[in-house]
């Protein structure tokens, strides 16, 4: 089984002075990195335990100067800017977001088209006091009359 390395556990050997090492790898859509700390190579992951894919050179760059890993190399040779990982997760996420922005740009123009046909409405407005009046009316009846069914 190949042996794997987290940020955090990265993080720890870096703060303890360990002398690790970069190689970044050029892959469908983005690049990968793999650590070399002694003799072991370890690719990082993602929390998933999935290889950390950086889409952008300049983020995965930033990444390793963060961490002071300035020196690394680079193999591009598989690197295919163009080519897009299907199994992506974040292609179905934007996929929803997109829909749900749609669906609520639809549901936006339909209220708003609700409360102007609402106000271009030419019957006179029932006050919020003469619709309280109205409905204890309403119920007042209803209380008669299932008065007078119990009898």
């Amino acid at each position: 089984m190949l042996k794997t390395i987290d940020h955090h556990t990265l993080q720890r050997l870096v703060d303890a002075g360990a002398q690790v090492g970069a190689e970044v790898y050029g892959r469908a859509g983005g690049w990968e990195i793999v650590i070399n700390y002694g003799l072991v190579k370890q690719p990082l992951v993602a929390t998933r335990g999935k290889p950390r894919k950086f889409r952008n050179f300049t983020t995965l760059a930033t990444y390793l100067r963060e961490l002071r890993i300035v020196e690394f190399t680079v193999n591009a040779a598989d690197f295919d800017p163009e080519a897009r990982d299907e199994n992506d997760p974040r292609r179905e996420l934007a996929s929803n977001r997109l829909k749900e922005a749609h669906a609520a740009a639809e549901y936006d123009k339909w209220f708003r088209g609700q409360v102007q046909a609402s106000l271009d409405d030419p019957r006179p407005n029932v006050s919020a006091e003469d619709a309280r009046e109205r409905m204890a009316a309403q119920r007042d009846k209803l209380r008669q009359r299932i008065k007078s069914d119990a009898h």
